[in-house]
């Protein structure tokens, strides 16, 4: 496996990757916690493409530019609201990591950033959330070996990196 998986408690909208990956919701038009910020700090370009994606659905990935941000594009994924998926959310999370790491090889994209996917308002338990995105990112490395040369979970919340770093021990 020639991909570096790393664990960052930082400011996603700082990295400086090819891209990094927006914990959106359905509109894809901004929102609170990670969107938000996101939003704010690509500046109203975003908006602007992002409304001509027609929204997203759960567990799918769209990709825009990444405008005023370091990274050259923005993959948006809309993770599951914990509890209103009918015993769904494990799969429609681990699809988020999945599609949106697959919309990025299909992009020729080698470095990508994740943030915490449906753990703020959506309230995704956290220790299980970091479990299925590390697992879900090891699965897809050992499907495709060479797409990738860095792939960085970044944490806002320090609770989050110790999460993240007590699973990807396990792996």
């Amino acid at each position: 496996m020639n991909t570096k998986i790393l664990i960052k408690q930082s400011d996603i909208t700082k990295e400086e990757v090819d891209a990094i990956v927006n914990a959106a919701n359905s509109s894809l038009l901004g929102g609170g916690g990670v969107d938000g910020a996101i939003h704010y700090a690509a500046g109203p370009q975003l908006l602007e493409e992002c409304k001509l994606l027609g929204g997203c659905q759960i567990g799918e990935a769209k990709i825009t530019k990444g405008h005023n941000l370091p990274a050259k594009f923005v993959i948006h994924t809309v993770g599951p609201v914990y509890g209103q998926e009918q015993g769904r959310e494990e799969k429609l999370l681990a699809a988020c990591y999945w599609n949106s790491l697959l919309l990025a090889k299909k992009k020729g994209i080698k470095t990508i950033a994740f943030p915490c996917i449906s753990t703020g308002v959506f309230r995704f338990p956290k220790d299980q959330a970091a479990k299925i995105a590390l697992e879900t990112v090891k699965k897809f490395i050992n499907d495709y070996p060479d797409e990738f040369n860095e792939i960085i979970f970044v944490t806002y919340e320090e609770l989050d990196f110790g999460l993240h770093n007590k699973e990807i021990n396990k792996l």
